[in-house]
């Protein structure tokens, strides 16, 4: 199967109907999950028969960059995983963090890193059980987000936005969109719409891209992804300059889905916390923006922060 009949094929599923509501408690999840010990997440169906154990594991990472820069990034991880579950994993490049929420929530999704700001909307419409972040060696971990503009663009402060162009990257996105958003609003009563103009470029890359290229006077981006760009001779520094730099987010959240066998999801959880870092392609590329290995992490705790920030901004969890 290609990669474009499978992206459609995964598309159409996303389109089918949604499981029954569940008679249990649920918060903030979508009815047809239940969550009884109120950690956030949904729970693991009691029911065996509403389990599942495919045939072939279907990865993937938050589209942020480039896809086939990132297949080859994590096959070595993906052969890992393939050793200790003993099945077949598949990478699938994912255009969008909406596409990748469908994918989840048809079931045609088993294992994938949400983007910071996805997160929330996975767990609570796909059924996302975030376990496992990127972190330092240090077991520290997250990104800023960032506000950019490029050397004489005019933007030498926030307030210079006023009247221009800002590029967002999707509405899911928390450094891309949901952040800035917030606080700009809080920190400087500038509302997109009224005081400039948003515009949406799909991807942090494109951002940046588009900042360097002096297409965007502004843009908000996560800044892990810039040194990432920076490193690999994607853009050069003296391109862009920060006009504004916010506190440390989590960043992107690695889960499975939530009705994935337990005898499967404990050997997904166990090929995260076992791959060996040293040597991989999995490091050449995260060590450019500091990340070294795999920590645990909770979705109650962790996204905390992010939670606020959506609450702020009106956000809402319902599936669509």
């Amino acid at each position: 199967m290609t990669t474009r009949t499978m992206y459609a094929a995964l598309l159409l599923l996303a389109c089918a109907g949604p499981a029954l509501a569940q008679n249990c408690p649920h918060g903030a999840l979508d009815a047809r999950f239940c969550d009884t010990d109120g950690d956030l997440v949904a729970d693991t169906p009691k029911d065996a028969s509403k389990l599942v154990d495919p045939p072939v594991l279907i990865f993937a990472y938050t589209p942020v960059e480039d896809p086939a820069v990132y297949g080859k990034v994590w096959d070595g991880f993906l052969k890992h995983m393939e050793k200790l579950t003993g099945k077949r994993v598949q990478f699938f490049p994912v255009q969008s963090n909406a596409a990748q929420i469908e994918a989840m929530r048809a079931g045609r999704l088993h294992i994938a890193g949400f983007n910071t700001g996805s997160n929330p909307l996975a767990v609570n419409c796909a059924g996302l059980v975030p376990f496992a972040m990127m972190a330092h060696a240090d077991d520290s971990f997250g990104y800023e987000m960032e506000i950019i503009t490029y050397p004489g663009s005019g933007v030498n402060k926030v307030e210079d936005i006023k009247g221009k162009t800002m590029a967002f990257t999707s509405q899911t996105s928390n450094s891309g969109f949901k952040a800035p958003s917030a606080l700009l609003k809080a920190e400087f009563n500038m509302v997109a719409g009224t005081d400039f103009k948003p515009t949406f470029s799909g991807k942090h890359d494109n951002s940046i891209l588009g900042v360097a290229n002096k297409d965007y006077p502004a843009a908000s981006i996560a800044n892990s992804v810039l040194k990432r760009m920076v490193s690999r001779g994607v853009v050069k520094e003296d391109q862009v300059k920060s006009i504004y730099k916010s506190q440390t987010f989590p960043t992107t959240g690695y889960g499975h889905a939530y009705n994935l066998k337990p005898e499967l999801a404990a050997k997904v959880r166990e090929a995260f916390f076992s791959f060996p870092w040293e040597g991989s392609a999995l490091k050449q590329e995260f060590e450019k923006s500091g990340e070294a290995k795999f920590i645990p992490i909770t979705y109650k705790k962790h996204w905390d922060v992010i939670r606020k920030i959506d609450a702020a901004n009106n956000v809402s969890y319902t599936c669509k």
